[in-house]
C-alpha cells in the first residue's frame, strides 16, 4: 500500500514525510549514461524486472522514485537468493528477469559462475563502485558496504580486551559468544576473506577457537545475536552493524533499549580492517530491458541513492563521499579490508568445507 507519491507507509513512517524524502531524493532528472552494447536492448515496454533478495522499504521507495523521473516501471520479484538463482537457472532464455540483486558478493560470484549474468560497461558504475566492490570483468557491482563488527555487552567486556576476528579464540571468552550457523552466507564470506588473508590453516584453527568459546548452539539471525547478548545469553557476537543501527533507530523501544546495551568493535584496525560484504546487483544474462537495467543500476549507485540507503537502512554508501547517516557517523571512521570481494566467492567452498571439518553448525 503506498502513501503520497507512491512512497510506501512503511518508509513514510521511518523518514517522517514526503517533503523530507524529496530532500533526500531530489526532483532532478536522472543522468546516467545508456551504453549501447550487441544485444543490449529492451523489449519495448518502459520496466525493468528485478530479481531481489532485499526487502527493505528503502529499496521499494527507490524504485518507485525511479519510475517517477525515468517513467520505466520497476517489477520486482522477491525470494531468498538461492531461490532466485535456481529460478534464472530454470527459466533459461525465457526469464523476464532483467536485473539480479543479492545481499552478498559470494551469491553474486555465483550466479556469474553459473553463466546468469551479462558484463555490462558502464563508466557512471565503474566511477561510483570502487574496484574492490564490483566484478573485475563487470558482472556484477556493490549497491552498499555492510561492516562485519563484533557486537558486545557494554556491562560485561572490555573493549580493549577483543580487538581482532583472532581475539575472539581467547580462553577468556570460554562460553560468551553468541553465532548464527555456519551454512549463513554472511559467515561463509568472513571466513573466505580469513582464507584470502591468511591461509586456510590459519582459517581452521581461528574456527576451532571461537566454535570452543561458544555459548550455545549456533541459531538465528544476526538480530537474534544481538538480542542474545544483551539479555545475557553471550557477551559476544560477529554482526553485520546495519542491524544493530535498525534496531537503534526503529519504532520497538523495547528493541531500542537492547541495542543500547551493545557496543560495536570495528576489528583489525592496526591490521587488514574489518571485513565488509556488499549487497549488489548485476545485468541477468538474457535480460529483455537490459538497458533499462543498467540506468536502474546507474541510478543505484546515485548520491541521491547512496545517501537513501544509509538513511534508511544504516547501510555504508559504496560511492565516496556521501554523506553517512547520523548513526553511522557516531560510530566514527574505520578502516575496511581492501580484499577484491571477488576473491569471498572464489573461496566459498573452501570456508564451507572448513567450518564443517572444525564442528560450526
Amino acid at each position: 500500500m503506498t502513501a503520497q507519491g507512491g512512497f510506501s507507509r512503511a518508509f513514510l513512517t521511518r523518514f517522517g514525510s514526503v517533503a523530507r524524502i524529496r530532500r533526500l531524493l531530489p526532483a532532478l532528472p536522472l543522468v546516467v549514461g545508456l551504453l549501447v552494447l550487441p544485444g543490449c536492448g529492451n523489449s519495448g515496454e518502459p520496466v525493468v524486472n528485478v530479481y531481489s533478495h532485499r526487502h527493505y522499504d528503502t529499496d521499494e521507495a527507490l524504485f518507485q522514485r525511479f519510475t517517477e523521473m525515468t517513467g520505466i516501471e520497476v517489477r520486482v520479484v522477491s525470494a531468498s537468493a538461492d531461490e532466485l538463482i535456481a529460478r534464472l537457472e530454470r527459466e533459461g532464455e525465457a526469464s523476464p528477469a532483467d536485473v539480479l540483486i543479492t545481499v552478498d558478493a559470494g551469491r553474486l560470484h555465483r550466479a556469474k559462475e553459473r553463466g546468469l549474468l551479462r558484463s555490462v560497461s558502464s563508466r557512471e558504475l565503474e566511477s561510483a563502485v570502487p574496484e574492490a566492490l564490483r566484478d573485475p570483468d563487470g558482472y556484477w557491482f556493490g549497491l552498499t558496504k555492510r561492516a562485519r563488527i563484533i557486537a558486545y555487552a557494554r556491562d560485561r567486556v572490555n573493549p580493549d580486551d577483543v580487538q581482532t576476528y583472532g581475539d575472539l579464540t581467547d580462553e577468556q571468552w570460554a562460553g560468551r559468544i553468541v553465532a548464527r550457523s555456519s551454512e549463513n552466507i554472511y559467515n561463509v564470506s568472513h571466513l573466505a576473506s580469513i582464507i584470502a588473508a591468511n591461509g586456510p590453516e590459519v582459517a581452521d584453527a581461528w574456527v576451532r577457537g571461537v566454535v570452543a568459546n561458544f555459548a550455545r548452539a549456533p541459531q538465528g539471525n544476526d538480530t537474534d545475536q544481538i538480542r542474545d547478548v544483551a539479555a545475557g545469553v553471550g557477551d559476544l557476537a560477529l554482526v553485520n552493524s546495519y542491524y544493530v543501527g535498525r534496531l537503534l533507530n526503529g519504532e520497538d523501544e523495547a528493541g531500542r533499549e537492547l541495542a543500547r546495551q551493545v557496543g560495536l568493535i570495528f576489528p583489525n584496525q592496526g591490521g587488514r580492517g574489518t571485513h565488509i560484504n556488499v549487497s549488489g546487483a548485476g545485468v541477468t544474462r538474457h535480460a529483455p530491458n537490459s538497458a533499462n537495467a543498467i540506468r536502474l543500476l546507474e541510478f543505484l549507485v546515485s548520491e541521491e541513492a547512496q545517501r537513501a540507503f544509509a538513511e534508511g537502512n544504516f547501510e555504508y554508501p559504496v560511492r565516496e563521499g556521501v554523506q553517512w547517516a547520523p548513526t553511522l557517523a557516531e560510530w566514527g571512521d574505520f578502516r575496511s579490508d581492501p580484499l577484491p570481494l571477488s576473491r569471498l566467492g572464489e573461496l566459498n567452498n573452501e570456508a564451507v568445507q572448513i567450518f564443517d571439518r572444525a564442528g560450526w553448525r
